[in-house]
Formats: structure tokens, sequence, C-alpha cells
């Protein structure tokens, strides 16, 4: 009889080990579910992240063509502006004519008025 409580006892143990190993199981299933479960999330994620700064280096690289494109015009427009040996040119222009020597309309009429008033005068 001792023979067949060892054996009921060693299939009791075994019984016990082979449940603790399925819950063991189990519980790692369910832990594996959580992991793949926060990988997709997580993957997920990254590619929100991803299309986010995919955007946003898409609207820098199109403002930073507008602004080359901006300095270009910019560089193009200054190559009209007037160079120093013009401007020295037109200084000379300008001191050669002198337009602080002209006279306005109503200075010249005075004159006119002034002259004709001293040539009755000397008649």
């Amino acid at each position: 009889m001792q023979e067949g409580q060892e054996i009921t006892q060693v299939i009791v143990d075994l019984n016990n080990r082979i449940r603790t190993l399925e819950n063991k199981y189990n519980l790692l299933g369910e832990r594996l579910l959580v992991v793949n479960q926060n990988m997709i999330e997580e993957y997920k994620r990254l590619l929100r992240e991803m299309k986010i700064i995919n955007e946003d280096l898409r609207e820098m690289r199109q403002e930073t063509m507008l602004t080359q494109d901006a300095m270009r015009n910019m560089v193009k427009e200054m190559e009209l502006f007037a160079k120093k040996e013009q401007v020295r040119v037109l200084e000379k222009y300008i001191d050669l004519i002198n337009p602080m020597r002209f006279v306005t309309t109503e200075e010249v009429e005075s004159l006119i008025i002034q002259k004709s008033a001293g040539v009755k005068r000397g008649k």
C-alpha cells in the first residue's frame, strides 16, 4: 500500500508542478500579449511623429527655397544700384551745374520788375 501512496503522492506532485507550469505559461502569454500591444502602440506613435517631422522638414525646405529666391532677387536689385564711380561722376556733374545758382520763377519775376523799374527811371 505504501507503494500505491508513493505513486499517488508523485502523481499529485507532478500534477501540481504541471498546473504551476501552466499558470506560468499563461502568465507569460499574457505578458507577451501586453508587450506586443505596447510595441504596436509605440510603432504607431513613432509613425505619427515621423510624419510630422517629414511635414516640418518639407515646410522648412520650401521656406529655405523661398528665402534663397528672395535673396537672389535682392542681389539682382543690388546689382542695379549705382556704383561708386557712377556716383562720383554724378557728383562732378552736379558740382559743374551747381543747382544752388538756379533761381525760382518768383525770383526771375522780381528781377524783371526791378530791371524794368530801373529802366523807366533812367529814361
